[in-house]
């Protein structure tokens, strides 16, 4: 199913959730991707993991894109379209994000896009208020499991009210939106990779391949 309705569910989760950092511009550029499959099949979330995006029995779906004609086979192997889908109450939803993924200071991350807003049929006053933006977390691969951790917004906070921190960003009061560029971006992350205060009380989601 791939509605507005259900991709605007998906993202107020997310931003009322306020467990993320949050991106004006992406973490890469498009020299910074390489081709690679880490994140490639379908994925399932630990029964006791708190669910964010949608909702019980969760599957995380990661395809790579067609190039072009879909009938030529080629896909592109720098990106990912992710498809999250849940099941409750028998009701089946979905919502797509694009995902890229980049390797910092010997780690790997990734930067989460929603993908589209389906189509522009029946919109509402809501719809006008919400502003895509992108989110980053680290990524660490193991043999049949993903282990995903969000930057802890909480600490970004008070970094920056400590003047602790230096990166460009706005502050309307309610969330810190980073509006530094790629590069700046990428220097902020380099510098806390190993910093476990900077991802303790952010988001994380352990992820199991699908057997």
């Amino acid at each position: 199913m791939k509605t507005r309705n259900i991709l605007l569910i998906a993202i107020i989760t997310l931003l009322l959730s306020g467990c993320v950092v949050y991106s004006f511009y992406p973490l890469y550029t498009e020299s910074d991707l390489f081709e690679n499959d880490l994140l490639l099949g379908e994925w399932f979330e630990d029964d006791n993991q708190d669910v964010v995006f949608s909702g019980s029995d969760d599957s995380w779906n990661f395809t790579h894109p067609f190039v072009g004609d879909k009938n030529d086979g080629i896909r592109n192997k720098k990106r990912y379209v992710l498809s999250l889908t849940s099941n409750e109450n028998d009701i089946v939803k979905e919502s797509k994000f694009e995902v890229h993924v980049i390797k910092l200071a010997d780690e790997y991350f990734l930067d989460f896009y929603i993908e589209d807003y389906g189509d522009d049929d029946n919109i509402t006053l809501a719809d006008l208020h919400l502003v895509p933006v992108h989110t980053f977390a680290k990524l660490t691969v193991f043999d049949d499991k993903l282990e995903i951790r969000w930057f802890d917004p909480e600490w970004l906070e008070d970094l920056i009210k400590e003047n602790k921190i230096r990166v460009h960003h706005e502050d309307n009061g309610d969330f810190i939106l980073l509006t530094a560029k790629p590069k700046e971006l990428q220097k902020f992350v380099s510098k806390y990779v190993d910093s476990e205060e900077a991802f303790e009380d952010g988001l994380a989601v352990e992820l199991f391949r699908k057997k």
